[in-house]
């Protein structure tokens, strides 16, 4: 939607250019959109960050392999009464079930990483269809169905396969809060890094993977620290579903 500005000024030719600044800065930022997008315009996005202007974050974890770290992160999560996003292999999936089961138990929210944890952008745009609708397969056989959230394996992506899963029904989801607890870089950093960097409508990026040695301990303190901080923990369809009822266009 196009904005049209009309306004006189009088005076020496700096005060204009002074005067016309501020009404620039101040016109982007009454005017800044709620939710923030990978790919920005006409062209498909992916989701990165919620409502700026709202208290709510995302805690989101990625699962490909391994079954020894879900169990005390789900701990950690009902012993805080937090409702986090899983984005889980297809592949995965199949291969624990009962994992998977415990996570939906829990009232956590599941999106997909595909079915094979490979990069899309290694793949022809025929495979990545070919996965995404095996993963979308996969999960349908185990009883869950209408999973339309979509992290892309590594994070890899590009405007074309936004666009195909858009075609597919999928909502690309990314993040915007990144301590790379994988690399079990200590406990301590991990939560130093979330406790500074994380603000309103912030999604954060953790793992339940084998790799993710540090981060159930991490969540011990990050969890209540957030909440401490004032921020609420919630899935990513509501923050999906706040963007939407504050991205309103009133003409």
């Amino acid at each position: 939607m196009d904005h049209f500005y009309s306004f006189r000024l009088r005076g020496k030719r700096t005060a204009w250019i002074i005067g016309l600044a501020f009404i620039i800065a101040f016109i982007a930022w009454t005017q800044k959109d709620a939710v923030f997008s990978v790919f920005n315009g006409e062209e498909p996005v992916a989701l990165s960050k919620g409502n700026a202007d709202e208290p709510n974050i995302a805690i989101t974890f990625n699962i490909s392999w391994g079954e020894e770290r879900v169990k005390e992160i789900l701990k950690q999560l009902e012993n805080e009464d937090v409702q986090a996003t899983f984005f889980i292999s297809g592949e995965w999936a199949e291969r624990h079930p009962d994992l998977l089961e415990a996570i939906s138990e829990g009232e956590h929210e599941i999106g997909m990483l595909g079915y094979r944890y490979k990069s899309y952008l290694d793949q022809e745009i025929d495979q990545v269809r070919k996965d995404l609708l095996y993963a979308q397969e996969a999960f349908e056989k185990l009883g869950y169905e209408n999973v339309n959230l979509l992290r892309t394996p590594h994070g890899h992506f590009n405007e074309e396969i936004i666009e195909l899963a858009e075609s597919l029904g999928f909502h690309v989801v990314h993040w915007n809060v990144n301590p790379n607890d994988w690399e079990n870089p200590g406990t301590e950093v991990i939560v130093d890094y979330i406790m500074k960097e994380t603000d309103n409508g912030d999604i954060v990026l953790l793992h339940a993977s084998d790799s993710a040695k540090q981060t159930a301990g991490a969540l011990e303190t990050i969890l209540p620290g957030l909440k401490n901080k004032g921020y609420e923990p919630v899935t990513i369809s509501e923050i999906i579903n706040q963007a939407k009822a504050n991205t309103e266009i009133v003409d």
